[in-house]
């Protein structure tokens, strides 16, 4: 096989501007979209199941895609370039209609859509990495990601905060702040993909692999045997790390289902029907905490591949779930609004972890022709936990923790610490432990 040339930091920063955009949109989805059911009538209880949408569309999108993309090879695009493209133009489509959503269900519904395109074009970025790096510049294409997914989400929370002091009053159903938030969500979702695609060429696969290529059986449910023969043929370490996603992801979506609503109570002693302005004071101050730890994200994202290359991707991402959980469990006991930075700080560090440092412990037991198939796996251990919470939280949060969002984010602190208990029994391949 021939060695992939190295890339310069630059190359690597170009190929990965697309995700910037994917991430602007994931992070209106986590902190514009519960507040925006809020103020459309939703039920406290209704919130998991509204958001159903990520990770079933994850689910079902993110392996038909990966799977697909093994297979595709257009001489003027590439093989991951089309679904970026795909992916994007159906994600732009769907932040500019979502603002003009006039009731729960049509907001539901523009979720779906806009969720459907986030992963057509997420999921080959993955695989692009992996298709574009050799192994000793993984962890900083892995890492960029980390980076950009903070840039990208500080923009969108940020945006929460600034644009209602911009965009007063409100327009149809909703503040006009909304609109101003996704519609420059749909301007960075498409230019940043037109960026990367612009500015990054696909390694053509070579005569043999064409070949190959074009013999394959193209039949309707070919990318679902494939799908199925890749989980019978998974690596060991992908089981293991599925157990930690379980808690790990089921953790993440209490946390951003519950964040403003845990402040509103907290910090303001508000509920939606009890005080809207004060409420709405709320979700805008969520968006500045959770803008900030995206801040820390892209700040540390870089720091955390030498603590990778020096001590291990287990063991850095044990600490930063750590860290995470500490943060989680003392989020809701704060009651004043600056004391919130320090808490999610925490989350800031696991978070740079959680999109990157995974990836690192799995990546070199995964055949390269078998990418694609393999990150949307991957993307099926995220989603499947997520759908869990959707359909079981409801009632867990109804039964066990008194309806209150507060104690929603404390839960999310407990399990995160199951996570890294869980992440210390993965056997990672001693020859890939240390990437040095």
């Amino acid at each position: 096989m021939l060695k992939k040339p190295k890339l310069s930091f630059w190359q690597i920063l170009n190929m990965n501007v697309g995700f910037f955009g994917i991430q602007y949109s994931f992070g209106l989805q986590q902190s514009a979209v519960t507040p925006i059911y809020d103020f459309l009538g939703a039920s406290a209880d209704q919130i998991p199941i509204l958001h159903l949408a990520g990770p079933v569309t994850g689910l079902l999108v993110q392996p038909l895609v990966g799977a697909l993309s093994d297979k595709t090879w257009v001489p003027w695009l590439g093989r991951r370039k089309p679904y970026f493209l795909v992916g994007a133009i159906l994600c732009s489509l769907a932040l500019l209609a979502f603002p003009f959503s006039s009731s729960l269900w049509m907001a539901a519904g523009l979720l779906w859509i806009l969720d459907a395109g986030n992963n057509t074009a997420m999921e080959p970025y993955r695989a692009f990495i992996a298709d574009k790096l050799d192994k000793d510049q993984h962890p900083i294409g892995f890492q960029m990601q980390s980076f950009f997914t903070g840039f990208g989400q500080t923009l969108a929370n940020v945006s929460l905060f600034i644009f209602p002091l911009i965009f007063l009053g409100t327009t149809g159903s909703l503040p006009t702040w909304v609109y101003a938030s996704f519609f420059l969500g749909a301007i960075c979702s498409i230019g940043s993909i037109l960026w990367s695609m612009k500015t990054t060429k696909e390694i053509p696969p070579t005569p043999e692999e064409l070949a190959a290529l074009k013999a394959e059986k193209r039949g309707l449910f070919h990318p679902l045997i494939e799908i199925f023969s890749a989980i019978k043929d998974m690596p060991k370490v992908m089981w293991q790390l599925a157990l930690v996603y379980l808690f790990q992801w089921y953790a993440l979506f209490c946390y951003w289902q519950n964040s403003s609503k845990s402040v509103a109570l907290s910090v303001y002693n508000a509920t939606p029907a009890s005080n809207p302005e004060a409420y709405e004071q709320a979700v805008s101050w969520t968006g500045l905490v959770n803008g900030w730890y995206n801040v820390v994200t892209f700040l540390v994202a870089f720091a955390l591949v030498g603590f990778a290359k020096k001590y291990s991707a287990k063991k850095v991402h044990i600490v930063c779930l750590l860290l995470a959980a500490i943060g989680f469990l003392a989020f809701p006991q704060i009651e004043t609004q600056g004391l919130l930075f320090f808490a999610i700080t925490g989350f800031g560090i696991g978070w740079a972890s959680m999109m990157g440092i995974p990836y690192l412990m799995v990546v070199e037991d995964i055949p390269k022709e078998r990418y694609g198939v393999y990150m949307g796996i991957i993307n099926m251990m995220i989603v499947l936990p997520m759908i869990f919470q959707n359909l079981s939280f409801g009632f867990v949060l109804r039964t066990f923790l008194d309806n209150d969002p507060r104690n929603a984010i404390t839960f999310a602190g407990v399990l995160l610490i199951i996570a890294a208990f869980c992440t210390m029994l993965i056997k990672v391949n001693k020859k890939y432990e240390v990437l040095k």
